[in-house]
């Protein structure tokens, strides 16, 4: 055989430029995992980082819509609501099916997604009015989709069954309104109103903070979080689901209407086997209105029970938050980052920008 040395030489030359090559692929994708997980981190150190729709502004358009219970004979208040957008100097659109009776229900669960649907998905529509609670909310909910919406948020306002669409918008990463619904100015002088007037506000932008009277019960402390909750049946109801909160690092709120105690007892000590106190920053209890009493006395008071269930965990907890279903309704935007001040003398909740 004759030996070639120029083969030889352009033979290695080869091996090793190829070998170079195949170092520079393995370094391009390490540099590219590396990427990679830069972004997987900023996601990490993001994701607690929620949307912020935009404040309202005079000539935007807010959509009254009813995910639960049936209007019949309520469209006085709706009337009401209408008048009292317009006075903000907002526009209103009133939901196709918003006066449908499907029994219990404003309309069938179709007709009823079918309204919010549309609010979320259209981008002129700057909020989305809730016009009632009730119950319906929940039959709805894994039919909406987001997508449309998390490219242009919108405040979403409601409170009690509404705690449903609240949970899932947070985990969807935006803030929503727990406050006053259209059905909420039935009985009420909305000129005067606080709970309507710190609505405005909320929604027009304005620096919300709260004072209010303390409570012996109180647990003292000082915390901060995003602020996550609602009505508790629902917090209760959505267990397990993906509707269901994470309340790691976060402060929670809770409310309801007409429960027996030994029924608050067992939700909260569902919620607690489920570890929602584990490592969460604070308790902030709204009204707990209509109690029911039982033939048994449950041998507690409210906030005596409330506090066999969280007094371990040390974290602050204030009572008597004028939030729910109560006499007011202050607005509280879920998902926010608040700092939570509580002594006996006195609870401030000061909301973050």
């Amino acid at each position: 055989m004759i030996y070639d040395y120029k083969y030889e030489v352009k033979y290695n030359f080869f091996l090793i430029l190829k070998d170079h090559i195949m170092k520079l692929k393995f370094g391009l994708v390490l540099f590219l995992l590396f990427l990679n997980n830069v972004n997987l981190c900023s996601q990490i150190i993001q994701n607690n980082t929620l949307i912020k729709p935009d404040y309202l502004k005079k000539g935007d358009t807010v959509a009254i819509v009813a995910p639960s219970g049936v209007l019949k004979n309520y469209d006085g208040y709706i009337t009401k609501a209408k008048e009292l957008l317009k006075s903000w100097d907002l526009n209103v659109i009133i939901g196709k099916n918003v006066f449908e009776d499907d029994g219990h229900f404003a309309g069938t669960d179709n007709q009823r997604s079918s309204d919010f649907q549309i609010a979320l998905d259209n981008k002129n529509i700057k909020a989305i009015w809730c016009a009632r609670g009730g119950y319906g909310a929940m039959r709805i909910i894994d039919n909406l989709n987001f997508e449309k919406f998390k490219k242009n948020p919108k405040w979403v306002i409601g409170y009690s069954d509404i705690t449903t669409i609240h949970n899932d918008i947070h985990n969807q990463k935006s803030e929503s309104i727990h406050g006053v619904m259209c059905k909420s100015l039935e009985n009420i002088n909305i000129s005067k109103d606080k709970s309507v007037n710190f609505l405005k506000r909320t929604l027009f932008g304005e620096k919300l903070s709260y004072t209010v009277d303390g409570d012996n019960a109180n647990i003292e402390g000082e915390s901060s979080g995003q602020l996550v909750g609602g009505n508790l049946t629902l917090l209760h109801c959505l267990l397990g689901s993906k509707s269901s909160i994470n309340t790691e690092g976060k402060i929670l709120f809770i409310e309801d209407l007409g429960e027996y105690l030994y029924h608050i007892d067992r939700m909260l000590f569902s919620l607690k086997r489920a570890g929602y106190f584990d490592n969460c920053k604070g308790l902030i209890v709204g009204d707990f209105t209509d109690l029911k009493k039982n033939t048994t006395p449950f041998g507690r008071n409210l906030k005596e029970l409330i506090l066999n269930v969280v007094g371990e965990y040390g974290f602050p907890v204030s009572f008597n938050f004028p939030a729910g279903h109560g006499e007011d309704n202050f607005p509280m935007i879920l998902g926010r980052e608040i700092k939570f001040n509580v002594t006996k003398e006195e609870t401030t909740i000061i909301f973050k920008n």
